[in-house]
């Protein structure tokens, strides 16, 4: 994964499993790359040390911000796309839902099948 976030430390928000899936939303990040993150979600596959996929709010630069204020953007082994800007990917709960939506149908996943764990 190219442009896989460089991830020094970040703080666990909520955790989620799915199907053969472990899910970690991470806040609070602080990144050795270029970008801002917000927010990040990362789908690791079972017994596999790294995500195979991330799902990520990074933050637009000031004279860019006339959609929002955070821009999605997913992080795969063989894609990295922009997903459009919106204020509401800086709120916790309108991220997590989004990103656990577009993420799972990028793996072909059910995301109503995702299971809260915290």
């Amino acid at each position: 994964m190219e442009h896989r976030p460089q991830i020094r430390t970040a703080i666990p928000r909520r955790r989620y499993r799915l199907d053969r899936h472990d899910i970690t939303l991470l806040g609070e990040i602080d990144s050795g790359d270029t970008r801002q993150w917000r927010y990040l979600l990362a789908f690791v596959p079972e017994g596999q040390p790294e995500p195979a996929l991330f799902v990520g709010a990074e933050a637009v630069p000031p004279a860019e911000r006339d959609q929002g204020a955070w821009r999605l953007r997913v992080i795969g082994e063989l894609l990295e796309d922009e997903l459009g800007c919106d204020d509401r990917w800086g709120e916790l709960d309108a991220f997590a839902e989004q990103a656990l939506s577009i993420g799972a149908r990028i793996l072909g996943l059910d995301p109503a099948r995702a299971e809260r764990l915290i």
